[in-house]
């Protein structure tokens, strides 16, 4: 096991390009010590004889026919995109022809938002003013979103209503509900930071793939919403900009690194939000706010573009309430043909294996227990919610086996070598010279190109992902890569295979989302391993490239939510719908109404007056 010096630190820094002040290489020295000490595990199981895994998902699934696409002209390029105008000071709504109040409006499911957009009960416009006026009020004790595109949002309800009856209908069942987005997608004419203050102030000028889909679906995109810098955390206590807090409960985290999106949502800010999920971004965001988060087969959602970086664990998610329907899925899946790791196949039938899942009937579905998910470290009210919703399971025809992953205690410190190594690879883009912060060097530095980089790198980049890069640097290091790197693309092996060998038994898998409810700021926060060790009920999903969803289970001794996750095999995305949609529906019943009746929302009271 490799013990960290000061001296080690200030190389890797300078490998990495970093100009680590003293009190960084301290802390630094102290925790890469202490994680080395976890993630060397991985070397016990990653022998001579298993073969290293890069990509999830088979090569094979990638296969098409290679043709050119035409590049953007150095016009479309490098033209300046139109600065969103500033938010408007209110955004109380008028109505012309819903008789719901704002509080009765966003408290519909996002289905039924669309539903009463094809009736002509409400209209685009009516409720992208209503989630404006929520996250006006909201937005001071959440602080869930970093930008606001409230105009936008209103030009492209207004745009979506004018449209005739006749091409309405040939648009998604979405079509005209307004969604958030996460601050790590790429969004044409609207700042996107990633939360880091390395690209504070950058507008990019085009789309990402899942943007183009949305804006083509009529779905208006009410903001940016918070997450950990560049999604390196588990709490979004690591954003450059604000701290997001818990509608639950403010004192307390979101979750991460998704937890704008997850807040956003929880709070009735937004029916919808999209994420991105590489080690459960968005499912233990979804978990800790009583939210649904899915996270999709790797390769099956559009990738390009994210503004920071595309590791082979990551794939776009989604966020809405009520697990009835893929609908939004639906709209952002399918291949991308600019996207080399999109899987060339449309979307799986989701919609109609949660429409067939809320007939309660599961008769034939084998559900694999995870034998690995559960006792030390697992809180006692998320396990009793957890055992409740698998009881419900068999009562709806279940058959419930238990099943193990006997490689999944590797997870962890596999992810925690794979992850880290991707980041300081991707991230050394930022380097000062084509866009984003620039820091010269102070007077008495040589004023030179490297020394210029290492100050904006510096400067730009906060302590979780600046350990990050420096602990991958390390992993990709000559003379530690096959002993890190290679190990731990070893152990993504077995746990690939112990997914295979799972799903010969069982139709679907199932576990706890997160073993702990919402922490406390801060409580993690000094502990790295203790904050990686709560990801370690959602990394192998990621680490497998199957899909993953995770849905209430109800709330916790605390009072705070729980999350159920389901696992389904590579490109069957719609296996999980069926019992997910299934058990949303009965425990709905058994709580009479959904889990957020218990939510204390005084952010709303008086916007009906």
């Amino acid at each position: 096991m490799p013990t960290f010096t000061k001296e080690e630190i200030v190389h890797l820094g300078d490998l990495a390009r970093i100009a680590l002040t003293d009190e960084e290489i301290t802390r630094l020295q102290g925790d890469l010590n202490v994680i080395a000490e976890s993630i060397n595990k991985v070397q016990e199981v990653a022998t001579d004889d298993v073969e290293p895994t890069a990509n999830p998902v088979p090569l094979e699934a990638y296969l098409r026919p290679d043709v050119p696409e035409t590049p953007l002209t150095q016009a479309e390029a490098t033209a300046a995109p139109r600065s969103p105008r500033p938010a408007c000071s209110s955004h109380r709504a008028f109505w012309d022809r819903s008789d719901m109040s704002t509080t009765e409006l966003v408290k519909l499911s996002a289905a039924e938002m669309a539903a009463k957009i094809k009736a002509k009960e409400v209209s685009s416009r009516e409720l992208v003013e209503a989630h404006l006026a929520v996250i006006e009020s909201a937005e001071p004790s959440v602080k869930a979103f970093l930008k606001v595109s409230a105009d936008q949002a209103l030009e492209q309800a207004d745009a979506f209503d004018a449209k005739s009856d006749e091409d309405k209908a040939q648009m998604p069942e979405l079509a005209g509900v307004p969604i958030a987005i996460k601050d790590m997608i790429v969004t044409k004419g609207i700042e996107t930071t990633a939360a880091s203050k390395i690209l504070e102030g950058w507008v990019p000028p085009y789309d990402a793939t899942v943007i183009e889909k949305l804006k083509a679906a009529g779905m208006p995109l009410l903001g940016k919403t918070n997450l950990d810098e560049f999604a390196q955390g588990s709490s979004t206590e690591h954003s450059a900009y604000q701290t997001t807090h818990n509608p639950w409960d403010t004192e307390r985290v979101p979750g991460g690194s998704g937890g704008g999106s997850a807040a956003a949502v929880a709070a009735f800010e937004a029916p919808l939000a999209l994420g991105t999920d590489t080690g459960g971004s968005i499912r233990q965001p979804g978990s800790l706010t009583g939210t649904v988060g899915v996270k999709p087969t790797y390769g099956a959602s559009p990738v390009l573009a994210r503004s920071p970086w595309p590791p082979r664990s990551t794939r776009s998610a989604v966020l809405p309430y009520g697990a009835r329907l893929g609908l939004l899925q639906e709209v952002i899946g399918g291949h991308d043909k600019r996207d080399s790791t999109s899987i060339p196949e449309g979307p799986r039938p989701m919609v109609a294996a949660a429409r067939e899942g809320m007939k309660r009937d599961l008769k034939g579905l084998k559900v694999g227990l995870i034998k690995e998910l559960g006792g030390e470290g697992f809180q006692p009210g998320v396990m009793a919610r957890f055992n409740e919703g698998v009881k419900k399971l068999e009562e709806m025809g279940a058959e419930v086996i238990e099943v193990s992953l006997p490689h999944l205690p590797y997870s962890l410190g596999a992810y925690y070598i794979i992850m880290p190594s991707e980041v300081s690879s991707n991230l050394a883009r930022y380097d000062g010279m084509r866009y984003g912060l620039r820091v010269m060097p102070p007077a008495g530095v040589p004023q030179t190109a490297a020394n210029m980089m290492a100050y904006t790198r510096e400067a730009g980049f906060g302590d979780e992902v600046k350990r990050r890069i420096v602990l991958g640097t390390y992993a990709l290091s000559a003379g530690y890569y096959d002993a890190w790197y290679g190990s731990a693309q070893k152990v993504r092996t077995l746990i690939i295979d112990d997914f295979k060998k799972a799903f010969e038994k069982v139709d679907v898998l199932v576990g706890p989302t997160s073993p702990v409810t919402a922490f406390k700021f801060g409580e993690k926060t000094e502990d790295p391993m203790a904050m990686y060790a709560i990801d370690i009920t959602t990394i192998p999903a990621n680490l497998a490239g199957v899909p993953a969803m995770s849905i209430p289970a109800g709330l916790s001794d605390d009072g705070l939510p729980v999350g159920f996750q389901f696992l389904a095999p590579q490109q069957r995305d719609e296996v999980m719908y069926k019992p997910a949609a299934a058990l949303e529906a009965a425990l709905e019943e058994s709580w009479n109404g959904p889990i957020w009746q218990s939510l204390k929302t005084p952010w709303l009271d008086g916007l009906d007056k």
